[in-house]
């Protein structure tokens, strides 16, 4: 057990959002007249970055807010059919975009939010797009096809004309709030709106265009923690934040923005003119709808929370790196944004316990940091793994049960073992996470200790938790599921040619 620092403070007002972001989305709706399409970047009900970045905002926050605006408000899902011709994986939830499609639908449904219609964009006549756009006619789910267009996005006359944006397929909306959002980055969301924007224009349907992100936030300074650990999440991306020019050279003003959207705005400018005949916004952040930065109620406790995202970042691109799946572009990447914000490793006070653990006892290790800023720890064992013991660990301290007590006997643990490798053909007894809270739950039936340990898990959500080697999937998954926020060295426990 180690003492520590004063844990996370509060910096974010959910409740103030919530007002202000849904009546300055209706302040646009009445803008532009007949309706809006309003492009919803990140993640709409799982936004757990934004949640750790900003903390005092919830996951939910943005569908808490769209629920206030659900009389108004249908949703079109767009997906590449790029993405789904190469099974592109969601790789927070270990899913393809296809199939998170379906997930997305059910979600908004069970939320009660309505799912007009999916759009499926860039479609050559993908084999797998058209599997998909017959299951999903199958299931009742009305969807539409969107083509690449020759000269996109630089030929604006011919991508604003009969042969561009008319060739797409028009998506029938009922709502005068209409949100394109998708799985992930790359799936058409602006395109999407722009073409909407052209056929209701000949429809003689007065239309509007802004744009959702979260990140970053237009005003906070541009090198802020918040915005920076903006880029390190999408690292892989290659964005990058910037001043908005447009923005400043209009209003005298210093607003934030990202490369791709003041690379992209004299042609969406170009296009508007195309469209009305004028531009009704002077610079990309006055597409922008975003609240958040009016929001922040204590900056340093965001700073400091940002710090924090930035170092996992850096791990979770190690780790993806070790694995073949990430690029040494990215580690520099986030590298160089640690030493723009002054930041080192040795700031998450998890890490240095658990890899001096590992290096004491020569086998992997954890920590984990609790909500009142003590450390546990964890170690490997014949009878568990180092994730395990400090899951056990922590739940103890954060019931106030006595070191010496068993909370799960030797006698329940052999047996799971036995089962493992006797019959399951595992190499590796020691028991995962998900497999010591089974045999937790079973104990606390008849042992109050274990029923009183079992009911600290809830207390977990948002601690820092760092392992001296990579985990396996089941551990990850079940970290997740927890709300502990998971930092690994980039390191195999084993080394083996064949994983």
């Amino acid at each position: 057990m180690k003492g520590a620092r004063k844990y996370m403070k509060i910096g974010f007002d959910n409740q103030k959002y919530l007002k202000m972001q849904s009546e300055h989305i209706r302040e646009r709706i009445n803008q532009f007249g007949d309706k809006l399409y309003l492009e919803f970047g990140g993640k709409l009900f799982d936004d757990y970055h934004a949640s750790r970045v900003l903390p005092g905002f919830a996951p939910d926050s943005k569908l808490q807010m769209l629920l206030q605006l659900a009389d108004q408000a249908e949703i079109v899902i767009a997906i590449n059919a790029a993405d789904i011709e190469k099974n592109k994986i969601r790789h927070d939830l270990g899913i393809t975009y296809d199939v998170d499609v379906l997930r997305l639908i059910q979600e908004f449904r069970d939320k009660g939010l309505y799912v007009g219609s999916v759009v499926i964009t860039r479609y050559t006549g993908q084999p797998s797009a058209d599997l998909f756009r017959t299951k999903l006619q199958n299931l009742g789910i009305q969807v539409y096809r969107h083509y690449p267009i020759e000269g996109y996005p630089n030929d604006i006359a011919h991508i604003v004309s009969d042969e561009g944006y008319g060739k797409n397929e028009y998506i029938e909306t009922t709502k005068p709030l209409v949100i394109i959002t998708a799985p992930g980055p790359g799936s058409g969301k602006m395109a999407t709106c722009l073409s909407q924007l052209y056929h209701e224009n000949k429809r003689g349907i007065k239309a509007g265009y802004a744009k959702f992100e979260t990140f970053p936030i237009w005003n906070i300074p541009l090198k802020h923690p918040v915005n920076l650990a903006y880029e390190a999440a999408t690292a892989d991306l290659n964005d990058v934040n910037m001043i908005d020019p447009f923005h400043l050279e209009a209003y005298g003003v210093t607003t934030v923005n990202y490369n791709r959207d003041v690379e992209i705005y004299p042609v969406l400018s170009a296009m508007f003119e195309g469209i009305y005949g004028y531009c009704p916004y002077k610079s990309p952040t006055d597409m922008g709808v975003n609240m958040a930065g009016n929001c922040i109620i204590d900056d340093e406790a965001c700073k400091e929370a940002s710090r924090q995202e930035i170092i996992r970042r850096y791990y979770q691109a190690l780790n993806r790196l070790a694995k073949d799946k990430g690029s040494k572009d990215e580690v520099y990447k986030i590298e160089l944004l640690m030493k723009q914000a002054k930041i080192t490793t040795s700031m998450r006070a998890v890490v240095s316990v658990a890899n001096e653990l590992s290096a004491k006892n020569g086998s992997p290790a954890a920590a984990l940091e609790l909500p009142d800023g003590k450390i546990v720890t964890g170690k490997t064992s014949a009878l568990l793994g180092a994730s395990a013991a400090v899951l056990l660990n922590a739940v103890k301290e954060l019931g106030g049960i006595a070191d010496n007590i068993h909370l799960i006997s030797p006698t329940f643990i052999e047996p799971i073992q036995g089962l493992k490798v006797g019959y399951l053909g595992s190499k590796n007894p020691r028991l995962h996470t998900d497999e010591v809270l089974i045999a937790l739950s079973m104990c606390a039936a008849t042992d109050s200790n274990a029923r009183l340990a079992l009911e600290q898990l809830p207390k977990l959500h948002g601690c820092q938790i760092h392992t001296s080697v990579m985990l396996s999937s089941v551990d990850i998954k079940m970290f997740n599921k927890l709300g502990l926020e998971l930092t690994s060295e980039p390191i195999y426990e084993k080394k083996k040619l064949y994983r």
